[in-house]
């Protein structure tokens, strides 16, 4: 098993401050744009990035063309960018940005249930499916009571959380992809959420014009930090120290979503935000307690 270097803690340290700031810049976007130009702009300018990246390092922004591999870069594309980013996009005009952060939490334990069916050597054993029980009840306190009265913000939520569950079917798919280098599969679903998010943007609110300043950096940040940025970043520590320390993210996102939430954008924090942070965490760390332990102690064996 790879052993963690220095670099690969402060990376993981940054890819959560990072996703966690995401969804702050979402909101600041949505003051100037509709959210499927929002979700466009974050997958076209992602992809462009990505794609000249890939083409100074020597690899593909898309790879030969193969059916079976090509219906997975379809699927990953759609459901890991166009999909989700629009439901987050759409969902933030009514809730806060706290709010769709919080639901990130949600993305492994969905994976849980989804990998027993899926993947091999992913049984959802009575440890995990605990710590899936627990986070699901911290799911529905997040959520809310008002949803089952059918209120306004009940969509909206549904849409945040739609979006984790998109998240984790593509990871899911991801783990079952043919062998594709990652930088190449990073930019090959971004130019596939790009070919569905363009003709929907220009069919629903048509070319963006100019807006204030705030919203245009914003638009430019979320397609090169938090899409592109962050997805190299992501590769680098995957491929130094391994995918399941790049698990300890998911612990990161939502305490950051929720302080620049409350700090930057003043958003009011609801009791039951805290209480489902509480019981979604627990649950993700019952149910990847063996995982954690195996990365503690290669970071031991390390000193």
């Amino acid at each position: 098993m790879p052993q963690p270097t220095a670099r690969d803690w402060l990376s993981i340290v940054t890819l959560g401050v990072i996703w966690g700031a995401t969804f702050m810049v979402v909101t600041l976007a949505l003051e100037g744009y509709g959210p499927v130009t929002v979700a466009c702009a974050r997958t076209a300018i992602g992809a462009l990035v990505l794609s000249v990246i890939a083409k100074a390092a020597g690899s593909r922004a898309l790879p030969r063309p193969e059916r079976r591999l090509m219906a997975h870069i379809v699927a990953i594309g759609i459901l890991s960018t166009a999909l989700p980013f629009f439901l987050l996009s759409w969902g933030q005009q009514s809730v806060p940005s706290a709010f769709a952060g919080l639901s990130m939490a949600a993305v492994p334990l969905f994976v849980l249930p989804l990998a027993h069916f899926a993947v091999a050597g992913e049984a959802l054993t009575r440890r995990k499916a605990v710590g899936f029980l627990i986070g699901f009840v911290g799911t529905a306190i997040l959520i809310g009571p008002d949803a089952l009265r059918g209120d306004a913000a009940t969509l909206p939520r549904l849409a945040c959380i739609g979006a984790a569950l998109c998240y984790a079917v593509s990871s899911v798919i991801v783990r079952r992809c043919p062998p594709i280098d990652p930088l190449t599969l990073a930019a090959s679903s971004l130019i596939v959420g790009s070919a569905v998010m363009i003709p929907a943007m220009l069919m629903t609110e048509g070319v963006p014009q100019p807006a204030a300043p705030r919203t245009m950096i914003a638009i430019l940040v979320l397609g090169a930090v938090p899409t592109a940025f962050a997805t190299l970043l992501r590769i680098s520590v995957i491929r130094s120290a391994g995918p399941s320390f790049l698990t300890l993210v998911n612990y990161q996102v939502p305490p950051w979503s929720l302080a620049f939430g409350a700090l930057v954008l003043g958003e009011a924090l609801p009791g039951r935000f805290f209480a489902a942070l509480a019981l979604i965490l627990a649950g993700l760390a019952i149910s990847q307690a063996a995982r954690r332990d195996r990365i503690v102690s290669a970071k031991r064996s390390n000193r």
